[in-house]
């Protein structure tokens, strides 16, 4: 694959493992910065390393330490998350290629996101959790090749960030910048997979990974 035609958001697979494609550096050796799905350890890498994937209907992946599967038909409801594969946003809304954001609320299939994101309903397929009948594993370009400890190891959220010191897990009294809103934030409470700021908005962890949504200000274990 030549760099040309690598672009943010597209998934990969990278060392049998599927990817998402964060940011094209076209001036550096190692251009293609990538974060693996299933806990989002970035790497860097060069286009020739990587094999282009585009996800479908009845396709199931890791995200963040579970299991889902992608149903076009499905109709969200508030809650679910959902994939966008179709990018047309507009022009007060942040998200491109393979976002992928919780549902706040469904109106005729269109979706407002937690990120306050309107997304109308041809624009992105649902992740249904879990593993449905017949899907096709994109998690690993060939599962073969991935022992059956890791595989239930992969699906284990409790694992993140504990075994991989390239993960950071954001906690209670972490303050980042909010880029699109230009405004400071804390961390006042989390779940498992959700980061609640302290003017009540909720995001995916996983958005605190992109520099181009949030950025560190204060990280409270580093200042102990």
């Amino acid at each position: 694959m030549k760099l040309f035609q690598v672009r943010k958001g597209q998934f990969v697979f990278y060392q049998n493992e599927l990817h998402k494609v964060y940011t094209v550096k076209p001036m550096f050796k190692k251009s293609v910065h990538l974060y693996r799905l299933k806990d989002m350890k970035q790497v860097l890498t060069s286009a020739n390393e990587i094999t282009l994937y585009k996800p479908k209907h009845n396709d199931t992946f890791i995200f963040y330490g579970k299991r889902y599967t992608i149903d076009e038909s499905r109709r969200p409801n508030p809650g679910d998350y959902i994939l966008i594969t179709k990018p047309a946003p507009d022009l007060l809304d942040h998200y491109s290629l393979n976002s992928i954001e919780k549902v706040a609320s469904v109106e005729d299939g269109n979706v407002v996101t937690t990120r306050d994101n309107g997304v109308k309903h041809n624009e992105y397929v649902v992740m249904v959790p879990g593993k449905a009948d017949a899907s096709q594993e994109i998690a690993y370009y060939d599962k073969s090749l991935v022992p059956e400890e890791q595989q239930i190891q992969d699906e284990s959220i409790t694992y993140l960030t504990d075994s991989d010191e390239d993960v950071v897990k954001p906690v209670v009294g972490d303050v980042f910048l909010d880029v699109e809103q230009n405004t400071k934030a804390m961390v006042v409470a989390m779940t498992d997979a959700e980061v609640i700021f302290g003017h009540g908005k909720r995001v995916h962890v996983t958005d605190l990974f992109d520099e181009q949504k949030y950025k560190v200000l204060f990280r409270i274990e580093e200042d102990l």
